[in-house]
């Protein structure tokens, strides 16, 4: 079972809802007995009832279960916008019509930043992912991300959130993700990389290693991507 979610946050979940063990389990499609087994740790949580828990309880699906899968490099554009619009990015809103099951946040980010080449309404999505679910397990984040030398793009991506919560003036997101921007500095990488955009061409190369803003040298990214060229930046996330 993913740490997150812990015996405390389902219990939680239930008691924010107002609601006793047998309406709970009559919701959940389980047994009374059988849920408060569950509040005590006594039986494991499936993957499946953790997403129908979040579901029941409206709990942020930054508590479900994480893949037991590395992110994988060559996964289609059109899995990450289903995986994208289930979690609630407007921009990929039409997909949410297919009613694909959610996945944690953190997966979606890692899974996207893995990514050789990822297109350019994808990257855009992701520091709203992380403005979104700023809640997502960040120690696990690090983690991961530097176990696939993912590091330097998780920086740059927290950066560009960061900045779009200075501007929104939230701060407590602002702490948060200046938090985990700190703890992925730590292991900054030396070499230089792009933001999923290996197939990027050399004339291109030499005028980005010109032109590319201060936050994405830092980074060693070959990037211009800036928080202003992001279409949701002049709007509450």
């Amino acid at each position: 079972m993913n740490l997150a979610m812990t015996i405390q946050v389902l219990r939680q979940g239930r008691l924010d809802k107002g609601l006793k063990q047998t309406q709970a389990a009559r919701l959940l499609g389980v047994s009374q007995p059988y849920l408060a087994m569950l509040e005590k740790g006594r039986r494991r949580l499936t993957p499946q009832l953790a997403r129908r828990a979040t579901r029941v309880y409206g709990l942020s699906p930054a508590v479900l279960p994480h893949s037991s899968l590395p992110p994988q490099p060559h996964v289609g554009p059109e899995t990450l916008v289903r995986d994208l619009g289930s979690l609630g990015y407007p921009g990929f809103s039409y997909a949410r019509s297919q009613r694909p099951k959610p996945k944690n946040p953190g997966d979606v980010l890692l899974t996207a930043l893995a990514q050789p080449d990822l297109e350019a309404r994808l990257v855009e999505a992701l520091p709203w992912l992380l403005l979104k679910y700023v809640d997502m397990d960040h120690p696990w984040l690090v983690q991961e991300a530097k176990a696939r030398n993912l590091q330097n793009r998780l920086g740059f991506v927290v950066s560009l959130a960061r900045s779009l919560a200075e501007r929104g003036n939230d701060q407590n997101t602002v702490q948060a993700l200046r938090d985990l921007e700190q703890e992925l500095e730590h292991s900054r990488l030396a070499r230089e990389d792009t933001l999923c955009k290996s197939s990027v061409s050399e004339p291109e190369r030499r005028w980005l290693e010109q032109h590319r803003p201060e936050v994405a040298r830092h980074w060693k990214l070959l990037t211009d991507w800036k928080p202003e060229t992001l279409r949701y930046a002049a709007a509450a996330v």
